[in-house]
């Protein structure tokens, strides 16, 4: 197992690398280049330029997030094959830098779901929230709220100029059911997966945030059933999960603990985001994304991360989601100080389940 910390680049990140460099335990780096648009191909001197930036402060890069899917592709259009080629070279380019693990989604329009951005805690901490009730019926309101709480940063999945596009995505989806949606996605896995397998790389699919459907766009993975239709549609170690805790628990239907134990078996998961989240009593499906320790939300954590040891997870690991804390403000979900603590509360429950087991 190795600990990495997300990181959005030295434009677009308050953090600094020698910041998570002293994390302790923190081995590595999940990159991105947010600033080429989905379709167009990543070119090789901006990867070598990240690459060089992160090892000069002593860290890996191994696994990107994300290379992002032009919606062509998720709709079934038929400019989708000039992007999946895209695509294909974009993943080679990836390869050519030692790149591993590339996490993505397919998921329509929204790349995650929050109705708050800066929900507040008990203990004057903020943090992200889904309260369905506060989820308006209008998406375009949803964005507004969003823009208005993002603490001047760009949020991933949630880009400007993909945003301004969003009444278009909508008229362009509205003939794509779940059906239709899974075959687009077989359609782009078969067409990538034999790249990833010349190259070396596993495509790690990230599960649906939330796990089922919203404004009337489908999901498709969003549960154990959907995981297992990913992983047989092309059957190979290339085609990938990157098994979100937070996200798959959304749906409390989904046993997270059952889910990480068979796909870490199947050795479908080279990449994992490690989170709590704690349900409210205001509706089954309502919860803040809670401090990574057990007791503090729904999820224990550490049978999660018993799951992975004794399935045999050899793969690389991030603290998901943190809170503000401590007066810190930055892109919400990715303060440095909760994500320090959490890969370390992560790395100390690692370290027991070695030493119990020696």
């Amino acid at each position: 197992m190795e600990m990495t910390m997300r990181w959005f680049g030295s434009n677009a990140d308050k953090i600094k690398l020698s910041e998570i460099a002293q994390v302790p335990g923190v081995k590595g780096v999940v990159g991105m280049i947010m600033d080429i648009p989905a379709g167009e191909i990543w070119p090789k001197e901006r990867i070598k330029a990240l690459k060089e930036e992160i090892e000069a402060a002593g860290l890996s890069l191994k696994v990107i997030e994300s290379v992002n899917i032009h919606d062509d592709i998720k709709i079934g259009l038929p400019t989708r094959d000039k992007y999946i080629e895209n695509y294909k070279e974009t993943i080679r380019n990836l390869a050519e830098f030692g790149i591993e693990v590339i996490c993505y989604n397919f998921m329509p329009v929204f790349d995650w779901l929050k109705s708050d951005l800066d929900y507040r805690l008990a203990d004057n901490s903020q943090t992200m929230a889904f309260i369905a009730r506060d989820i308006p019926a209008n998406p375009q309101e949803i964005i507004d709220r969003v823009q208005a709480a993002d603490g001047g940063f760009s949020l991933p999945g949630w880009e400007p100029e993909r945003l301004s596009e969003v009444r278009g995505l909508f008229e362009a989806y509205k003939n794509v059911d779940e059906h239709k949606l899974r075959e687009n996605f077989a359609y782009f896995l078969k067409a990538i997966i034999p790249t990833c397998e010349e190259v070396g790389i596993k495509m790690a699919v990230h599960p649906d945030d939330p796990p089922y459907p919203m404004f009337g766009l489908p999901r498709v993975v969003k549960n154990r059933e959907d995981l297992d239709w990913i992983c047989n549609v092309v059957d190979s170690p290339s085609n990938a999960i990157t098994l979100c805790t937070g996200s798959i628990a959304e749906d409390p239907a989904n046993n997270v603990y059952e889910i990480m134990a068979e796909f870490v078996k199947r050795d479908r998961i080279p990449f994992a985001h490690v989170r709590n989240i704690k349900f409210l009593p205001s509706g089954e499906k309502d919860f803040y994304e809670a401090p990574h320790l057990s007791e503090y939300g729904s999820l224990d954590m550490y049978k999660i991360m018993k799951a992975m040891y004794d399935n045999g997870f050899d793969g690389y690991i991030r603290p998901d989601h943190g809170r503000m804390i401590w007066g810190e403000t930055g892109r919400p979900g990715y303060g440095l100080y909760d994500r320090a603590l959490g890969a370390s509360y992560l790395n100390g429950l690692w370290e027991a389940l070695e030493k119990t087991n020696q």
